[in-house]
């Protein structure tokens, strides 16, 4: 297990165990890979990350994942991958995500992408990213790095 502070001195754990904090999270995050590149969403307010958001009511977490991934780049999961799970002591309140790895299928064009931009595709991710302003929050603090590190292990697994 990790522990850290994000970008606003929250206190972060991360575990790469199955549910370490809840069996059933309310958020999820997916790091996604399709054509050897990586695919993130261009958020309207908050910059480049990977895709995630809330998960709805009647559907599960991985459903969710799914999802937010087709909502916010229009991609479809070919295969979908649990990687572990982090939890944000914040002010107030505390947020618990699934972090799933994703390869993707297929692209398709979508009229709307609701609050993103839609997909952008990057060879490289440009670390470290705490002072690109070109990055959203999310992706400015340990659970990136030690999350592509844990893609970088799978991905070497398969070969």
């Amino acid at each position: 297990m990790f522990v850290f502070q994000d970008l606003y001195q929250n206190e972060v754990h991360l575990s790469f165990s199955i549910d370490p904090f809840c069996n059933n999270p309310k958020h999820v995050w997916v790091i996604c890979r399709y054509n050897g590149q990586w695919l993130l969403t261009k958020h309207k307010e908050r910059g480049l990350e990977f895709p995630g958001g809330k998960v709805e009511s009647g559907e599960t977490a991985n459903d969710a994942a799914i999802r937010e991934v087709m909502e916010e780049t229009g991609a479809i999961v070919s295969e979908l991958t649990y990687l572990g799970q982090y939890k944000v002591l914040g002010k107030g309140k505390t947020i618990i995500k699934n972090i799933y790895f994703a390869e993707i299928e297929s692209l398709t064009n979508q009229t709307s992408y609701f609050e993103t931009f839609g997909p952008i595709l990057l060879q490289d991710i440009p670390l470290p990213l705490k002072k690109n302003n070109q990055y959203s929050f999310i992706m400015k603090d340990n659970v990136l790095i030690h999350s592509l590190e844990q893609v970088e292990k799978l991905l070497s697994e398969k070969e």
